[in-house]
Formats: C-alpha cells, sequence, structure tokens
C-alpha cells in the first residue's frame, strides 16, 4: 500500500525508532502524572514554538508559554477573542501578527490532541476544520480558511538584486486536480494507517503527499506538520500514539530547518506529481526518523526541567514566578526586587539557584546584567 519500497536499511532504521518509543512508553509507568502532565504542556510549547517559527513568526517559547498560561483557566481552553487585546498589549506592535498566528497553531495543535479519536475514518472536513482552527486568529472572514485553493500557490523564491522570480516547488493546481488528490489522499490514508505493518512510513508518505498539492492557500507547512502528530495519535501501535504528546518533533525540525527544506524538495525534484510512486518519499521518511529520535531524548530533557522546578526554594520559585509574569523582557535585579518585594539577599540567592538549574539566563556583566527565563 506504500507508494515506495522500503529497503532492509529503512526497515532497520524504523525497527530502532520503534523500540526507542517502546522503551519510553515503557518507562511511562514509572513516571508521576504530575510530572506526565508537565512533560506535555514542555513539548506542546515546544511544537507550537517551533512550528510557528519555521514560517518565520518571532515569539520565543517562554512568551509562548506565558499566552497558553493565560489561555488555560483550571486546565481548561479559553477563547484567544476574549483576551486578544490583553496580551497584545504585552508585548511590541511588531508581534501582533505572530501572537495570532501562535493562537492559531495552538488552537489546532489543542483539536489533535484532544479529538484525534473523533478525526477516524479522517475526513476531508476534518482537514479543512483543522484549517480554520489555525487561520481564524487573523483571516477569520478570508474565503481562504478551510476551503481549498484558487489559485497558485507555488514556492517561489525572489532575487533581492535582480528581482528576479524563481519557482522553486510547483504544487497541485487549484481546482479539481487539488479536490481529486485530497480526495485520494484521505482514501488511501485511512486504508494505509490501520492496515500497514510500519506506521512511520505511513504517516510520512501522508505528510508528504500533503505538502506536495499544498491544498490551502496558506498554513500548508504548520498544518502538515499537524498531521503528522493526528497520525501517530491515530496509529494502532501503542507505544507510539502513547508518547506522541511528550515528544515535539517539530523542535527539532526548527534546529534542522535547511536540511528540512532541502529534503522536501529532493523528493520531488521541486515538482507535484498525481503518481506518489515518482516521489522519493524515503528520504522524508529518513529525516523524520532521524527527527522522532532526537525527541525522544528530548524527554529526559523535559524531566530535569520538572525535577528542577520542584526542588526549588520557596523564594526561588517566586522569582522563576515573576520571570513567567515578564516573558518579554530581560529583568535586572532592581526590577524582580520591586516585583516580588523580596529582599535583595534573597533575590540574588534565588537568581544563582535558578541560573544553576538553567532555568534562567544571564546576559551581559556588572551593573549592566539582566536575566531571562529559559525554556
Amino acid at each position: 500500500m506504500l507508494s515506495f519500497i522500503l529497503s532492509d536499511e529503512l526497515k532497520n532504521k524504523v525497527k530502532e525508532t520503534n523500540n526507542q518509543c517502546i522503551e519510553l512508553y515503557a518507562n511511562l509507568k514509572d513516571i508521576a502524572e504530575d510530572e506526565i502532565i508537565a512533560i506535555k504542556k514542555y513539548a506542546r510549547i515546544s511544537t507550537i514554538g517551533a512550528s510557528t517559527r519555521i514560517e518565520n513568526a518571532i515569539l520565543t517559547n517562554h512568551e509562548i508559554d506565558w499566552i497558553d498560561t493565560v489561555l488555560t483557566i483550571d486546565g481548561k481552553t479559553t477563547a484567544f477573542d476574549q483576551h486578544k487585546k490583553m496580551i497584545e498589549n504585552k508585548f511590541s506592535k511588531d508581534r501582533e501578527r505572530s501572537i495570532e498566528e501562535v493562537a492559531g497553531c495552538r488552537g489546532m495543535l489543542l483539536r489533535i490532541y484532544q479529538d484525534h479519536q473523533l478525526f477516524f475514518p479522517l475526513r476531508e472536513s476534518d482537514i479543512r476544520g483543522l484549517h480554520t482552527e489555525l487561520m481564524s486568529p487573523y483571516l477569520k472572514r478570508s474565503p481562504y480558511v478551510g476551503n481549498y485553493k484558487t489559485q497558485s500557490n507555488s514556492v517561489v523564491e525572489t532575487n533581492q538584486i535582480t528581482g528576479e522570480i524563481r519557482e522553486v516547488f510547483k504544487t497541485a493546481d487549484a481546482g479539481v486536480i487539488t479536490k481529486s488528490a485530497m480526495h485520494d489522499l484521505v482514501r488511501w490514508y485511512n486504508e494505509a494507517i490501520h492496515n500497514e505493518a510500519w506506521v512511520i512510513p505511513v504517516i510520512c508518505e501522508f505528510v508528504y503527499r500533503f505538502l506536495a498539492i499544498h491544498p490551502f492557500q496558506d498554513g500548508n507547512g504548520r498544518l502538515g506538520r499537524g498531521l503528522f502528530l493526528l497520525g501517530m495519535l491515530q496509529s494502532n501501535d501503542i507505544a507510539l500514539a502513547s508518547i506522541a504528546p511528550l515528544i515535539s518533533i517539530d523542535r527539532q525540525i526548527e534546529k534542522n530547518k535547511e536540511e528540512y527544506y532541502f529534503v522536501l524538495n529532493s523528493c520531488s525534484q521541486g515538482q507535484y506529481s498525481d503518481d506518489p510512486s515518482s516521489y522519493k518519499i524515503e528520504y522524508f521518511l529518513r529525516f523524520m526518523l532521524k527527527m522522532i529520535s532526537r525527541s525522544i531524548s528530548d524527554v529526559e530533557i523535559y524531566r530535569k526541567k520538572y525535577a528542577a522546578v520542584n526542588s526549588l526554594s520557596e523564594s526561588a520559585y517566586q522569582v522563576l514566578a515573576c520571570f513567567k509574569e515578564h516573558p518579554e523582557i530581560r529583568l535586572t535585579t532592581k526590577k524582580i526586587i520591586e516585583y516580588t518585594e523580596l529582599p535583595r539577599r534573597t533575590v540574588t540567592y534565588s537568581l544563582g539557584q535558578l541560573a544553576e538549574y538553567s532555568l534562567i539566563q544571564k546576559y551581559g556583566q556588572g551593573a549592566g546584567v539582566r536575566y531571562q527565563l529559559s525554556f
């Protein structure tokens, strides 16, 4: 059912990654529920931050963590519209679009985390609904939201010196070709995800073909990465589905952004095809196996951060809370004393403890030293 042949070498790599998933899944029974919840949040914030920054948004993870906290009350998600002005007032004007993109990506991911079972068998309307969630914070009334493209959205590159425009990737033509391709893709996915022996290759083919079609006018990259998460969550592989909320593949893709785009282009030589067997999807599979493996290793980083936070003194925790409330600026010791009303000596000691655990970063020297939250 796969459109490409798995070599023995690739099968072994898939097995290695599956074994990593199984090992992490087996370790879950030894992790307390509070820690699991914390790891899931670290992974979610990392995914939102990375996926939006890949598309040139500029918010940092600790800024996104603050937004996520504002939009989550007693474990329930609140509407972005109700808090939009307050959130935007926190940041400089040039971040408005990034805030909206973060809110949209967050909304899409929460739907995937919470409703993935309702999305099987997957329907085209589910994908369009996720696109609506992704784009609605800043394009509510646009005819593009939740609808397939009506004009070419091929990826182009502009020479800044000559002004020459070069087509980098020719996506599927708008109209009948895109609609037909999406219909075939969704039908194929529903059959393959639970019937193929190798789940990760199925998810890679599904997402690559989606990206090659580029069915929406905008937002295809973020949605495509969201669909990769959806595929893992819908998998019959219990280990893969269970660890999916604990890892951030997008965090690793962001770190390897140039390779990511190079691989995507290499799979098709920059040209959409209605015959998926003409793609070299094994290139994308090899890359994504590497990203999954590295993201599994990140779980240990999240666990160490959780342990560090829970070992803080009461005053150090109060200073940490101050940083979380002011993620947009680098704080001086004077400002921290002002915000927390703690003695200078206590603040100085707390800063040392937070720095020791790598929960904050120090910038500058002497009187000009400032601190900022690490994520």
